[in-house]
């Protein structure tokens, strides 16, 4: 195994281990060891750590510190890292109501406070395609999009117009020119641009779901789903015993990022 040494104490490993099951094959790429409290992934392949003492530290696709934020102190625990657009990363302070825009060298851009807008409950905001940000109102249970400044660009119905129990996502995507809603005990609600609801799709219970590309990624216990998006098409892939036990997952088009005790393991993926 080949070490390398990385900024910020954080160890970075390269192995050449392989796990297969059945006709799919893990391979070990490398492994970040460290401070990690939650983490997530780009479209790039970089990787954004959150520490328990609440950095935010950027790892390139090779495994190098490219970037680090510390400016902890005024919103306490940053609840969402939105990384979609890998020029533009949003933190989300859930307590506060707060969004803090950071650069792709984590320097802070802009801060907004969702409660001057009169929003304050949110519990999922995402990136939009136009760099602008969606936020779904809990108290008023619309769907809003909002500008760098928090000003109110568009919104949607309320909800309870809309369905039978309003739904209560947790995360929001913007891919391929549609907005995804999920929340867990109801599935994925998909809408354009413009708030009309487009469909639903009965994913219900995935754990660590992300949209990327054309397709839905997720988790349930040991096993691995992706759902093509456009032709309804389910893969899935049982995990060997020690990805399974990971305390969560996060995906690219390529890569299985799977969270342990102190460390995040990056597998291809075959």
């Amino acid at each position: 195994m080949k070490k390398f040494a990385c900024f910020f104490s954080l160890m970075v490993f390269c192995s050449l281990n392989i796990f297969s099951q059945g006709d799919t094959t893990f391979q070990l790429i490398r492994t970040l060891k460290g401070d990690i409290a939650d983490f997530t992934v780009d479209n790039l392949d970089n990787v954004y750590i959150l520490t328990s003492r609440n950095q935010v530290k950027k790892f390139n696709a090779n495994g190098d510190s490219v970037a680090v934020f510390n400016d902890v102190r005024k919103f306490g625990k940053a609840t969402l890292v939105d990384v979609s657009n890998p020029l533009k990363v949003l933190l989300y302070y859930r307590d506060f109501a707060t969004v803090v825009m950071l650069d792709r060298f984590l320097n802070v851009v802009n801060t907004i406070d969702l409660r001057k807008q009169n929003i304050f409950q949110a519990k999922a905001i995402g990136q939009s395609y136009d760099n602008k940000i969606w936020v779904y109102d809990e108290m008023e249970n619309k769907l809003k999009k909002i500008d760098e400044d928090g000003k109110l660009l568009q919104e949607t119905p309320d909800f309870r117009l809309i369905f039978n129990q309003s739904p209560s996502p947790s995360k929001i995507f913007d891919e391929n020119k549609y907005v995804y809603l999920y929340d867990s005990t109801k599935g994925i609600n998909v809408f354009d641009y413009y708030g009309a609801l487009k469909n639903n799709i009965l994913i219900t219970r995935w754990q660590n779901l992300k949209v990327t590309g054309k397709y839905i990624f997720g988790s349930k216990a040991d096993t691995l789903y992706r759902y093509e998006i456009s032709n309804f098409v389910y893969d899935d892939w049982k995990m060997p015993g020690q990805i399974a036990k990971s305390r969560s997952f996060n995906f690219s088009s390529s890569r299985l990022y799977a969270l342990k005790e102190n460390s995040i393991e990056i597998y291809s993926i075959r």
